[in-house]
């Protein structure tokens, strides 16, 4: 998939916001062909500028975390400014539904000076390379006072036959209710858009917030590889702990 292909004409953005309007995630099934998948999983090895961080050190589960640099490479930083640009619309209409007055510029650039002027300079973008008894602790990606409703995740190796268990995982909580667990099926190539931390839900009494975190369960052998590119950087201060 290119960048052109992820112009507001490429892609059913209103599927997809239907999508997250219900569930709090839309999943984009083959979105990279199988090669290109495998092609750039091998970047855990071949980009030099990647920070390495265990997971267990900052107890948020055991594995590596391979933060990307200032600068995302190819095709990360196009996919972050395209999808960026189809998900502005519905992060302001979220917003406008949620009675907050902050309005998304149409450009991630724009959005990313507001980051800067926050003190949000440390990028968050990462791969994830998880081996057997390896996995992802829920949390949320929400450091920061300018932040982004949506993250993407995509998957660069194959469950069943590079790796065993790994599932990526949503939870929801909603007030006065039990969470409600959400697998995400997720196959070689494929990308789902997620919430990042909340979104808005609609109750008998109008609409109201609901809290979604995200995990990766145990690997059960083999290698995981998969990617998680956010919109929005964190404080300076919070660059050791994964988004």
């Amino acid at each position: 998939m290119t960048p052109s292909d992820l112009s507001r004409n490429g892609i059913a953005w209103d599927d997809i916001a239907a999508q997250i309007d219900s569930e709090g995630y839309a999943l984009l099934s083959g979105m990279l062909a199988p090669g290109h998948a495998r092609e750039l999983a091998c970047q855990v090895d071949r980009l030099k500028s990647l920070r390495r961080l265990s997971l267990g050190n900052v107890d948020l589960g055991a594995g590596e975390i391979l933060r990307f640099g200032a600068d995302l490479p190819a095709p990360w930083a196009a996919w972050r400014s395209s999808f960026y640009r189809g998900l502005a619309p519905l992060a302001n209409r979220w917003n406008e539904t949620l009675g907050v007055a902050f309005r998304y510029p149409p450009e991630l650039d724009a959005f990313l000076q507001l980051n800067r002027s926050a003190g949000q300079t440390q990028q968050i973008s990462h791969l994830s390379r998880l081996r057997c008894r390896d996995y992802v602790a829920l949390h949320q990606s929400n450091d920061g006072e300018q932040l982004f409703p949506f993250q993407l995740v995509a998957l660069l190796t194959e469950p069943g036959k590079d790796f065993d268990g790994g599932e990526f995982v949503l939870t929801e909580q909603r007030p006065r209710m039990q969470s409600r667990p959400i697998v995400l099926p997720l196959k070689l190539g494929d990308v789902a858009i997620i919430t990042t931390a909340q979104r808005p839900f609609k109750g008998s009494r109008g609409f109201y917030r609901v809290n979604l975190r995200h995990a990766i369960s145990r690997v059960r052998g083999g290698e995981r590889i998969g990617v998680e590119l956010s919109f929005h950087d964190a404080p300076s201060s919070e660059g050791e702990k994964p988004s």
